[in-house]
């Protein structure tokens, strides 16, 4: 199983608030900082900063830092999503200032206690479904079922799933589309089992920014 994560979002429309921020984006692998452009942002929109580990049979395999315009909402705490062999942990940070650099993001800590949820988990390439019948029991707080698909298209191409267990804060993230540098990637994300049974799906509109995503590259 390939896993990369690129994580951090930029947009959703979040009611006016006056004046625009001026705040930096970039993205930088295998790093805990990035340095790039300063850009006006959308109104409603803060400086934010992204940090995403991704560990695969308890070795790190790579590791994902970005800062961009995000809507305030998105300031959540730290959150994380396991399959039966790989973790990827993420960080969030903001500030709310023309050029501020947002501390640096915390990712949530190691924990291995299980919280009684079990799911679903498989991950594959080359299709939007996966059902080996395989289960995990879920730990920590990540206490929701995820079901992810990615779609990349245009230079590069791949469509990859993943299930397996996620906190509420990842299960937030929701839909999203990211076109850049001739390539077009869409993610869909929902879950179950931390909503008493009913399936929660959150839907983010993107414009521009980094946004999470599965497919293989090492």
């Amino acid at each position: 199983m390939k896993l990369i994560g690129f994580l951090w979002v930029l947009s959703l429309f979040w009611g006016a608030r006056g004046s625009s921020l001026s705040c930096t984006v970039c993205l930088a692998q295998n790093a805990t900082f990035c340095t790039g452009n300063n850009v006006t942002c959308p109104p409603g929109r803060v400086c934010g900063s992204s940090r995403t580990v991704n560990m695969e049979d308890g070795i790190k395999k790579n590791e994902f830092s970005g800062r961009s315009c995000v809507p305030e909402d998105q300031c959540q705490g730290p959150g994380s999503f396991s399959t039966h062999n790989s973790q990827s942990k993420k960080g969030f940070s903001c500030c709310n200032t023309d050029n501020c650099t947002p501390p640096p993001p915390v990712l949530p800590p190691d924990n291995t206690t299980p919280n009684g949820l079990t799911c679903p988990t498989c991950t594959a390439d080359g299709v939007d479904w996966c059902d080996t019948g395989r289960t995990m029991g879920c730990t920590g707080d990540e206490t929701m079922c995820i079901l992810q698909y990615s779609k990349m298209s245009g230079t590069l191409s791949r469509d990859s799933v993943l299930r397996g267990c996620a906190t509420p804060t990842i299960c937030n993230i929701g839909n999203q589309t990211l076109v850049t540098d001739g390539i077009s990637v869409e993610v869909q994300i929902s879950c179950t089992g931390g909503c008493g049974g009913l399936h929660c799906h959150y839907v983010l509109y993107i414009l521009v920014g980094f946004i999470y995503v599965s497919y293989g590259i090492y």
